[in-house]
């Protein structure tokens, strides 16, 4: 068996399930297959072979769904691919071939039930790999700040839930003005580098990642830019997204091996974390730009995420938009929900109004990483907090954000019930960093690390 082109990634991990992606290769016109075993770790033995086969259709890639498992357990697991030699073989005949598994061990572990358990979090977006005629051109600068993440991960206590990456985690425009790639073939080899990197790709075959797209996984500021040309684009990108993306995400209810990766009608979905849930929202590609009609989340996403907020039982709540839902930028403020403002406002006062403690909104996009703190000046119960990570890996091209990138003075929205005022609670980070979030029974704490994992500044929300 060789080892994955790409992967081993954990995707979507439960109490008792956990989804793994992995990639292999053609080679000749064999049947190919991927194969994967698990046990508990200390165990011995392994349990019966899964294999799937892999197609071309697919770029050759799988999900593993792996059920049944026990709660807040360490697994170890080996994956790999192989050429059949015989066209006629099954699944079930494979059971019996004497296979040589790649050497690596890898190893998960499954989520927690219990309430009040401190957990943690690495949050992240934005990672340039500039790619020159399908080669990944000096692919270490995007790969390096991994090898910090992947130190914090094996060190950090409590052991990272899950590695959270908002947007951007390609750059299918990063060369548009000169070679911009909008064939299938050009954006498939683009995921490829981005997901092979050494450093990424040992963080994410061991902590579960969950991915949300931006602009940059089909094109800038998408789909205000959209011209008619780009109907392709459009659909290569979004096919190489569901491989490579949501595949292994929740944003598929169920999942059996063997299970072709089937379009999404959505991309936007939920988890739960013991008593944290997430809300992953799409806040690219439903976007309606029409006046007076305008929103970020169309009717049916706005209406599960009200839902979701005023009747999980969860004791934090995270909301995540891969574009600033605020502050607002003083300049190209028009691609964040600065430009929706009526859907904005209509969330924020269902969030006032129900009475909804410990709601935090998680936000990349702007290359740069803050903390803020939103009020109402006749509510005083009324509180949430944006935590904004960005970037992975700035491109000398792009600047940073600085704290003079925002809109500081003056208030969020007015309403005639009062005003929603916010604040900084954290300088505005202008280099490349990640955040490292630990939710305890009183705090959230926010660390900002630089790409040598060296600590930039630290926050701590109280929860209510």
């Amino acid at each position: 068996m060789f080892k994955p082109t790409v992967g081993p990634i954990i995707g979507h991990t439960t109490t008792d399930h956990a989804r793994i992606f992995i990639r292999g290769e053609m080679k000749g016109n064999a049947p190919v297959f991927a194969g994967l075993r698990y046990r508990q770790k200390g165990e011995e033995d392994w349990s019966p072979v899964i294999f799937i086969e892999l197609t071309a259709k697919q770029d050759m890639c799988a999900v593993f769904a792996l059920d049944d498992l026990a709660a807040e357990t360490r697994y170890e697991y080996q994956c790999g691919w192989f050429n059949a030699i015989s066209p006629s073989h099954t699944t079930q005949s494979l059971q019996e071939l004497p296979l040589q598994w790649p050497q690596q061990v890898y190893q998960l572990l499954t989520r927690s039930s219990r309430a009040a358990v401190p957990r943690a979090y690495i949050i992240g977006s934005c990672r340039y790999l500039r790619m020159s005629a399908g080669v990944a051109v000096l692919p270490h600068w995007g790969d390096r700040i991994f090898a910090s993440i992947s130190r914090l991960v094996q060190q950090a206590t409590p052991p990272v839930s899950a590695l959270m990456m908002t947007g951007d985690q390609v750059y299918l425009d990063d060369l548009n003005a000169i070679t911009p790639d909008k064939d299938l073939k050009a954006i498939l080899a683009k995921y490829r580098a981005a997901f092979s990197q050494p450093h990424i790709a040992q963080v994410m075959s061991g902590v579960p990642t969950y991915m949300i797209l931006d602009d940059h996984e089909i094109e800038d500021n998408w789909p205000a830019n959209k011209s008619e040309l780009d109907t392709a684009l459009y659909i290569n990108a979004m096919q190489a997204y569901e491989l490579y993306q949501a595949s292994h995400s929740p944003a598929h209810a169920m999942l059996t091996n063997g299970q072709a990766i089937k379009p999404l009608e959505k991309y936007w979905y939920t988890f739960t974390d013991g008593d944290i849930e997430w809300f992953v929202t799409d806040s690219r590609t439903e976007r309606n730009l029409s006046v007076p009609d305008r929103y970020i989340l169309d009717q049916r996403q706005e209406q599960a995420l009200f839902d979701w907020l005023i009747h999980s039982p969860a004791r934090v709540k995270f909301v995540v938009t891969s574009v600033m839902f605020y502050p607002d930028r003083k300049r190209m403020g028009d691609d964040a929900w600065k430009a929706f403002p009526e859907q904005r406002l209509r969330l924020l006062e269902t969030i006032r109004t129900h009475r909804l403690k410990n709601v935090f909104f998680i936000s990349g996009d702007v290359h740069g990483s803050l903390t803020s703190r939103l009020t109402h000046s006749e509510d005083p119960e009324f509180e949430v907090h944006t935590i904004v990570s960005s970037p992975l890996c700035n491109s000398w091209l792009l600047p940073y954000a600085t704290t003079a990138t925002f809109i500081l003075d003056q208030p969020l929205a007015s309403t005639a019930a009062g005003e929603y005022r916010h604040e900084l609670t954290s300088p505005v980070i202008s280099q490349d960093n990640f955040a490292h979030l630990i939710v305890d029974t009183e705090h959230v704490y926010v660390n900002y690390l630089d790409r040598e994992g060296k600590p930039l500044q630290s926050t701590s929300i109280k929860l209510r």
